[in-house]
């Protein structure tokens, strides 16, 4: 056999970061507010397949993983490790310690970029658990919005591909719907296009939803064009409506050029059945990067920012000024990203994507006559990749799924380990070793060995560990030994699986045992979630006086306290005691974004609108800005009818 052009490489890339920092240490109780839901009556109106998907298994919260809001905005030079897969055509650098992230795809013969190669690495709340980065090509998989995983590292390690050569395989524990996935990339000799293969399994003896979208960055140019073989789509704002249209022409503007409209939105294309999967997007010379797949795959979406301010604010967000804006072109297992779809008990899911450049005529892309734009690049597209040839590297590639990794590049987490641990489960081609276990998942391991969760005296100045809260976790939990922690943690499982009473008994036995101001924040926010505002006070004080005049807190533990609890004191009319927790607060905390806002609306609840009109006037960031958070531009509406100011105009929908 000929030895393959293919090579598969460890490598890095520099680039300005702003470090990710601590996760926060509390767990997340409550719902985040999701943008992309919508209500009873609106979900009536769609057609009945997709009714059903929009409303099956929503997200109540993203346990059991942690929030990661612990960076700011000051970035430095950092080395990123990266693989690299290249052959003499195209060149792929993968982040395996920011969920397998494509972040480049560059073009040789052509010398072009296909992706939008973000130039920072920027965190910002966009992720379903918080941080988020724009740029390359993203796996989401979980539930509607960005994985969890975006800035978690992946299990990678190479093996032999199809037709011989490198395959670089990446693989993780998905941790919110409790699967395994894989994402296999390779690059056959002399190829244009970057294969993908992923699969999906259920190891489970239930049914379970799944949620999986490629979500591609694109270079955002003024008459860049985005390409897909539809008629109609639906379109999806962040005022949460969802209505069918004509696409590309819509409201007296074409579409399918992404700066012709004032705010962020989702086209969801109405792709049929029988055609073939793809999306492309092009500029005006007519190339660009266009994307394929198996029919599996059979969603097709664009996301554009919009050209008002508030979309143009979060562009420069994102990245830094002066730099290029993206869209995002997406392919996925549903219609629209509204919907869940379920997979069996044992069974699973795959199918195979390609990536490469599109060079078509510009005169015919950009003409006014849709459809014949849309039949030329999707004759450009056939002449270079037809479609038997994506069919038929399926069914080379899906024997190779279950082949054992080779060499490891990069270690993932341990949450897979342990749920093997736990499940005895078989998973040919995706391994996840006991070597992997780490401090996190260690009590766990014991409680699954002994039948008791560790009891480290109730100590006061450090949170619990990350709960677990699938339905086996909390079975061994309540027949564990009770114990602070222990009912800590089971209070917690009970309160993710909707049995709000028992989750406050175990929180109380909990307290009982040894008083924790991390139970008692528990406590506060169940209660106010309930519709009790002055015992949510009495624990929500409780939680921040023990926590305040206890030594060695960390400050990411009080500001994640204080985040949960100073709110609920707002919710309850009680500014002054709000104004007395914050100022206790270390000035470090304080100083940040996050705080500076909250200072604001304590002033203004006290009735000092001069003054926090200075703390606007005086300037700041808030780094984890929530996407579709108005709270910034609602806090300011109470205060002046003056204009917002550019600095904090972050509105994705109109005011």
């Amino acid at each position: 056999m000929a030895r393959s052009a293919t090579t598969i490489r460890r490598s890095t890339v520099t680039l300005p970061v702003a470090a990710l920092g601590p996760e926060n240490p509390l767990p997340p109780l409550l719902p985040r507010d999701d943008p992309h839901r919508v209500d009873a009556r609106l979900r009536a109106t769609l057609p009945p397949d997709m009714a059903r998907q929009v409303g099956y298994a929503p997200l109540t919260s993203v346990l059991p993983t942690r929030l990661r809001d612990g960076y700011g905005r000051d970035r430095v030079m950092t080395e990123l490790d990266t693989i690299v897969i290249e052959n003499d055509r195209l060149r792929a650098t993968v982040l395996p310690g920011f969920g397998g992230r494509v972040h480049s795809l560059h073009h040789k013969p052509t010398g072009r970029d296909l992706l939008y190669t973000n130039p920072v690495l920027q965190p910002a709340d966009f992720a379903l658990n918080g941080a988020w980065f724009s740029g390359g090509i993203e796996w989401n998989i979980g539930a509607t919005g960005h994985t969890t995983l975006s800035c978690a590292p992946v299990h990678a390690a190479v093996l032999p591909a199809p037709g011989g050569g490198p395959l670089l395989r990446l693989w993780e524990w998905e941790r919110l719907r409790d699967l395994p996935f894989q994402v296999d990339l390779w690059l056959p000799d002399g190829s244009d296009f970057l294969y993908v293969g992923v699969r999906l399994r259920n190891p489970h003896d239930a049914t379970v939803p799944v949620y999986w979208w490629s979500n591609i960055a694109v270079p955002e140019t003024p008459r860049g064009r985005v390409l897909v073989p539809a008629e109609e789509a639906w379109h999806f704002g962040y005022e949460r409506s969802l209505s069918r249209i004509t696409f590309p022409e819509w409201r007296g503007a074409d579409r399918s050029y992404p700066l012709h409209g004032a705010f962020p939105a989702d086209y969801f294309y109405e792709v049929p059945r029988e055609a073939r999967k793809w999306i492309a997007a092009v500029d005006e010379e007519g190339n660009g990067l266009v994307q394929t797949s198996t029919a599996t795959l059979r969603g097709r979406k664009l996301f554009v920012w919009g050209a008002g301010p508030g979309g143009r604010r979060w562009q420069r967000w994102l990245t830094e000024d002066g730099t290029p804006g993206y869209a995002e072109i997406q392919a996925g297992l549903a219609r629209t990203q509204l919907e869940h779809v379920p997979l069996a008990a044992g069974g699973e899911v795959s199918w195979l994507e390609a990536y490469g450049p599109i060079e078509a005529d510009p005169s015919v892309t950009h003409g006014e006559d849709w459809a014949a734009a849309r039949s030329h690049a999707e004759k450009r597209l056939a002449a270079a990749l037809p479609e038997a040839t994506v069919d038929a590297a399926y069914g080379e590639w899906l024997p190779f799924a279950d082949h054992e990794p080779g060499e490891v590049l990069h270690a993932g987490t341990g949450w897979g380990a342990l749920e093997v641990a736990r499940g005895g489960y078989a998973l040919p081609g995706t391994p996840f070793e006991p070597a992997t276990l780490g401090p996190e998942q260690r009590p766990w391991l014991t409680l699954l060995d002994t039948g008791r969760l560790p009891e480290d005296g109730g100590a006061l100045e450090r949170p619990p560990g990350p709960s677990l809260v699938s339905p086996a976790w909390r079975e061994r939990l309540e027949c564990a030994p009770g114990g602070p922690h222990t009912d800590y943690h089971l209070g917690v499982a009970q309160w993710h699986a909707g049995d709000r009473a028992q989750a406050r008994r175990s929180w109380e036995r909990s307290l009982g045992a040894a008083f924790s101001p991390w139970t008692a924040r528990c406590l506060a926010l169940a209660e106010a979630w309930g519709g009790h505002p002055r015992r949510a006070v009495e624990r929500a004080l409780e939680a921040a006086k023990r926590a305040l005049a206890t030594e060695g807190v960390a400050p990411e533990a009080l500001a994640a306290l204080a985040r949960d609890v100073i709110p609920v004191l707002l919710d309850a009319d009680r500014a002054d005691l709000a104004r007395r927790v914050f100022d206790r607060l270390p000035a470090s905390v304080r100083a940040t974004g996050r705080f500076r806002l909250l200072d604001a609306r304590i002033l203004l609840a006290l009735g000092d609108k001069e003054a926090a009109r200075a703390v606007f006037d005086a300037g700041f960031e808030v780094a984890d800005l929530r996407e579709g958070d108005e709270t910034l531009s609602d806090t300011w509406g109470r205060l002046t009818d003056d204009p917002l100011p550019e600095a904090y105009e972050f509105r994705m929908r109109p005011a």
